[in-house]
């Protein structure tokens, strides 16, 4: 007997939980945030579960939208034992005590009572019942160890992992959490099962987004590197919105690839605040976790800039500089977001989006904006501002395109598949195709809030 539940509450990207039940060992895989959603409108619906503790809790990776409640989680149901790669259990810290600080100021500015949701103190507590697994590593959960798990390496980030499950029955599910199939700059594409795989739930966040006919990652760096170059001749200056985790050690490594190949003048480079902790965390693990250039160490290497700590000295952009700032959405009160209202009105400047922008964020907002139109950037403050500097956006993303999605999907042909972490139009998308090519497969499409009986 199989049964998933869908914890997170929304009909889209935001926090996401599952919880699975195979033959009586029942698991919670993954404890999100919603990155949208504020006080307890963000948590997953983790009333659902019972009063039951959960055999295990898995943590497929750091990213707030898959871990930023594991701490309510975890003081929900405190015998219940939480799995992670070592990767994902360093990053989880880190970005943990970061969040605790972003709720406690949003607690303070916007009035959520709710926040901050844990203390540093709760952290501290709880991170020592954490346990690391190794990738490819068999080991068996539940009472009496009725379940066999693995954690397969998804290529995401530094430390994601797939999840493999195989119960007493003889029945095998494969969560993959969030997985790039293909090589990045630093980190490898995913190592997951090519077969054996009963019940495959799968994440389709590029299921609405075709990529390029002719697209290559070497071309993206090469168009990527044009756009710099090009800007600082003009003597501009070049904004980078970009994620703390992941994209910022992504996007450091190929800037100095560049200066490196002289393909761009050996320019100052400002960047901090978490990116910089997380790409330390990086360093540490540069030997000990898979990587395309093991042991090398991005803060060895790279010389970068800290802009000042906020609230200590204004923000000035000046002519000549890269600026690699969060967030990579350019919300308010985020370095990126005040440094755009500088950069926008003149047209020797550049602001180059390299992932994924929500379009309600004000990144969205801005890459709406035809040129030369006013766009307001805060909601709260600020003015408006021409769109007057080149605005580009380019395909690094550390998911998988739909393409590759459906083509492992196909590889596999599990018994059937149940889509989720994506939006509505990329999970009718992702159906639509699975359908087309394999005829008769069985596609779960889970509701929030609703449990599915997977039978065999």
């Amino acid at each position: 007997m199989i049964k998933f539940t869908n914890l997170t509450g929304a009909e889209e990207i935001g926090s996401n939980s599952y919880l699975l039940e195979i033959d009586g060992t029942r698991v919670v895989l993954d404890a999100g945030m919603h990155p949208k959603r504020e006080g307890h409108a963000a948590k997953p619906q983790y009333s659902l579960i019972g009063e039951k503790a959960p055999d295990a809790i898995f943590v497929t990776h750091s990213h707030l939208d898959h871990i930023g409640t594991l701490p309510v989680l975890q003081e929900l149901y405190p015998s219940s034992p939480v799995y992670m790669t070592n990767g994902t259990a360093v990053l989880a810290e880190a970005m943990l005590h970061n969040s605790v600080n972003v709720m406690t100021s949003k607690r303070t500015s916007e009035g959520i009572v709710e926040y901050p949701f844990f203390t540093h103190g709760d952290l501290d507590r709880i991170v020592d019942g954490w346990t690391e697994r190794s990738y490819n590593e068999a080991f068996r959960i539940g009472k009496h160890g009725e379940v066999m798990s693995v954690l397969y390496d998804a290529g995401h980030i530094l430390g994601s992992c797939g999840v493999y499950l195989e119960s007493p029955s003889g029945h095998s599910v494969l969560y993959t959490g969030d997985i790039q199939l293909e090589d990045q700059s630093m980190i490898p594409g995913a190592d997951l099962p090519a077969d054996g795989v009963d019940t495959l739930i799968i994440e389709c966040t590029r299921g609405s987004a075709e990529r390029a006919v002719h697209y290559t990652r070497e071309k993206e760096l090469e168009r990527l590197a044009s756009a710099i170059s090009e800007t600082l001749a003009a003597n501009g200056a070049v904004l980078i919105p970009v994620f703390a985790l992941g994209k910022s050690q992504e996007l450091l490594y190929n800037i100095q690839k560049f200066k490196e190949e002289g393909k761009i003048p050996d320019v100052p480079v400002y960047f901090g605040g978490l990116g910089s902790k997380v790409t330390g965390i990086y360093d540490k693990l540069s030997d000990v976790t898979p990587r395309m250039n093991p042991g090398y160490r991005l803060k060895e290497v790279v010389e970068t800039l800290p802009l000042p700590r906020q609230g200590k000295a204004p923000l000035r952009v000046s002519p000549g500089n890269i600026y690699l700032v969060s967030s990579g959405m350019m919300n308010e009160k985020t370095p990126s977001n005040s440094l755009a209202e500088q950069v926008l009105p003149k047209s020797n400047n550049a602001i180059l989006f390299v992932g994924y922008c929500d379009p309600d964020s004000p990144a969205g907002a801005l890459k709406a904006t035809p040129p030369g139109e006013l766009v307001k950037l805060r909601e709260k403050g600020g003015q408006a501002v021409p769109r007057n500097c080149r605005v580009e956006s380019f395909d690094f993303s550390g998911h998988a395109p739909r393409e590759a999605l459906v083509e492992y999907i196909h590889l596999l042909h599990p018994k059937r598949v149940v889509l989720v972490h994506g939006d509505p139009e990329a999970i009718e998308w992702m159906r639509d195709e699975v359908q087309r090519i394999l005829p008769g497969m069985e596609i779960v499409i889970p509701e929030p809030g609703a449990t599915y009986d997977l039978m065999d």
